[in-house]
């Protein structure tokens, strides 16, 4: 990343945690605000793990009500406000998964086709363009782990499976799922840290 993108990028997460302590005090103008930077995000996110549009935009409303509720409980030292954003985006859409295959009645199937991101209108172009480079970079990262890795997180991050339930899928042992998780974390948090 250079020097600007780096400073553009601690502008907008200090703008994002006026946002937060601004949504914490009851301005739903901020929440606006919050939701038009980072919704685009949250929907892509969970059109990946759930694979239909409907329950990626339900998704997407849960994670903003619940920052909603939420705002004055966020730590800033634990997490960016993109992070934590993510993160609840992540577990909403892990959770809807699972209730979802639970459900022994589904009739449908999953849409066809890469997810498409929300358009959010009004979004500077600067920030656009470093989500736009941090995304780049972590599809970067995957592609670069060994399959055996990159199969392993994927299917953790993205499917929600604890690592046993990785190793019960794949037949490989939990030890060593463990292990390639492990490593695999590690050289994706070299390879964004650069």
């Amino acid at each position: 990343m250079s020097p600007h993108d780096s400073a553009v990028t601690d502008v907008m997460t200090e703008a994002d945690r006026q946002l937060m302590r601004a949504v914490a005090a009851g301005s739903s103008d901020a929440l606006s605000r919050l939701y038009d930077r980072h919704a685009a995000i949250v929907f892509g996110l969970a059109r990946r793990i759930l694979m239909r549009v409907e329950d990626a935009e339900e998704v997407v409303q849960d994670v903003f009500a619940q920052v909603w509720r939420d705002a004055g409980r966020y730590v800033p030292e634990r997490a960016t406000v993109a992070g934590w954003i993510v993160m609840l985006a992540r577990t909403r859409a892990i959770d809807r998964l699972r209730a979802r295959n639970a459900r022994p009645d589904q009739t449908h199937g999953a849409e066809p086709g890469p997810a498409a991101p929300l358009p959010a209108p009004g979004r500077d172009p600067e920030q656009v363009a470093v989500s736009e480079e941090d995304g780049r970079k972590v599809r970067q990262a995957l592609t670069s782990l060994p399959p055996e890795q990159r199969t392993l997180v994927e299917m953790a991050y993205y499917e929600g499976l604890t690592q046993s339930e990785i190793a019960e899928r794949t037949g490989v042992p939990l030890g060593t799922v463990k292990t390639r998780v492990r490593a695999a974390m590690a050289t994706l948090r070299s390879a964004l840290a650069s």
